[in-house]
């Protein structure tokens, strides 16, 4: 079963666990890095870490081309079903199987309201055991918690993390939440998409392959990883 990572930009990002497509956090329309246009997006489940714009983003539009599932908090999920989508609400610490593995939300520090200004509930990292046993952890937006070391002792292959700084961890604290995790593979997201949170991954790269033992993969926008069987 080929598990395939895909970054869209900024932190939108597509997973292809055997036949099923995961889009996480799918912002195309108004993300001035993206590789595609939401219109292209294809997707079974959607995933959102949080309210913000930038995270919702385009949910809805594809929801409806899509007919997908969307898998959030219980807030965001009951305001999306009030709208008709088909959703699947969880919370911080709580797991459940669906068909493409056992998903688990995590603590994340960050904010999480929603674009017209309703409550988004508590933002949330996810943690995806996927079916072969593959421990995949997306941070979503978040700072530095010391807990980090919790997720890692579950034995993580793939890291995708922030490293922007100013909304999320910069560089420093990334590097630190690296060694926390203990993946075996990181890949830095939620970076260059505006002056604001620009970054050098390469460099960020280098820090982390000379102080810890994970691998470092920078993505380009569009560009994937396929994780090893």
């Amino acid at each position: 079963m080929k598990t395939i990572l895909t970054w869209y930009g900024h932190a939108t990002l597509g997973l292809n666990v055997g036949e099923h497509k995961l889009l996480i956090d799918p912002f195309f329309t108004g993300n001035p890095v993206a590789s595609m246009s939401a219109d292209e997006a294809k997707a079974d489940f959607i995933l959102v870490t949080h309210g913000h714009g930038d995270h919702i983003g385009d949910t809805i539009d594809i929801a409806k081309r899509e007919n997908a599932l969307i898998i959030s908090n219980f807030e965001i999920a009951e305001w999306l079903a009030a709208q008709g989508f088909q959703t699947h609400g969880q919370q911080l610490g709580g797991g459940f199987n669906h068909p493409f593995g056992y998903l688990k939300l995590t603590l994340a520090l960050h904010g999480s309201a929603l674009p017209d200004g309703s409550y988004g509930g508590n933002p949330a990292g996810l943690l995806l055991t996927t079916p072969n046993g593959k421990k995949i952890y997306m941070a979503g937006d978040t700072g530095l918690f010391g807990d980090m070391q919790l997720i890692g002792n579950e034995g993580i292959d793939l890291a995708v993390i922030p490293i922007g700084d100013n909304y999320t961890m910069g560089p420093d604290d990334a590097l630190t939440a690296v060694k926390l995790l203990r993946p075996k593979v990181v890949v830095p997201i939620h970076y260059n998409t505006w002056p604001l949170i620009e970054q050098d991954p390469h460099a960020w790269k280098a820090r982390v392959e000379t102080e810890t033992n994970t691998k470092v993969v920078v993505l380009k926008p569009g560009e994937s990883l396929e994780l090893n069987e």
